[in-house]
């Protein structure tokens, strides 16, 4: 594979435009052959991540997948990943926090159970952002495919293609998809949907911190975070220092 391209030959200005036109799997071979094997993808085997998984491996079989375990996911999604994993042969890279969900509790509490964005911020520093920094360090990644969609939330709206995220480039192959394109791609190559997304989850994370959708919710990622946020740090600028994650508070992105 190529070696990955100097950051300054990359203006991704110009880039959006020409990838823009790209469909799922050629912006994937795009990235493939700009960035090599410092090219990794990220997955939360969410309620759709099956999508991603099978649509990456198709050109790249052996690419790093991270997957951040906090220690705090439903049992579904541990046999989920289990599942995913055997089914598409991932070369799966699980990284977690040094700080065991018990220790963190004793010194902490529950962080998720405070009603507080600080208090949530400093967990998904912990358990999510930390390992997160570490995983793309530990792989040398240069550029990352992830598999956010605009419809999601407002902050994902404002991204192109091709972003830039504190040094690493993020490459977004099925930015432009809605439920319908999600659904055909699924049922095409027969992939399953998280466990829960029979029991009217929409989008799922930890079992404190997800549940499933109602009639009143305005949008799917009402169901996380009890409202007060709609990321969790890993898709917006990665914070440094445990500080600068108390400070982010994407409640009102």
């Amino acid at each position: 594979m190529a070696n990955v391209v100097l950051e300054s030959e990359l203006d991704l200005e110009a880039l959006n435009k020409t990838l823009d036109g790209m469909d799922a799997a050629e912006l994937v071979s795009w990235g493939a052959e700009t960035f090599g094997e410092s090219l990794v993808m990220s997955t939360s085997f969410g309620i759709q991540s099956a999508v991603m998984l099978h649509l990456v491996t198709q050109v790249m079989p052996n690419i790093p997948v991270i997957w951040v375990d906090t220690g705090y996911l439903p049992v579904e999604t541990y046999r989920f990943a289990e599942e995913l994993t055997q089914r598409l042969g991932l070369n799966l890279k699980v990284y977690q926090s040094p700080m065991s969900p018990a220790r963190m509790e004793a010194l902490h509490g529950r962080l998720w159970d405070q009603d507080n964005v600080e208090a949530l911020n400093r967990y998904d520093y912990i358990r999510k952002v930390e390992p997160m920094q570490r995983a793309l360090k530990d792989l040398g990644a240069r550029a990352w495919l992830a598999g956010l969609r605009a419809n999601q939330t407002s902050h994902r709206q404002t991204l192109g293609r091709i972003a830039q995220q504190n040094d690493i480039y993020k490459l977004h192959p099925i930015l432009s998809w809605h439920s319908r394109d999600v659904y055909k791609y699924l049922t095409t190559f027969d992939l399953p949907y998280h466990p829960l997304f029979d029991q009217g989850y929409v989008t799922v994370g930890d079992w404190h911190s997800s549940r499933p959708m109602t009639d009143d919710d305005g949008d799917e990622r009402a169901t996380r975070f009890k409202g007060l946020k709609q990321e969790c740090g890993l898709h917006l600028h990665l914070p440094q220092t445990q500080g600068e994650a108390d400070s982010l508070n994407s409640s009102s992105l």
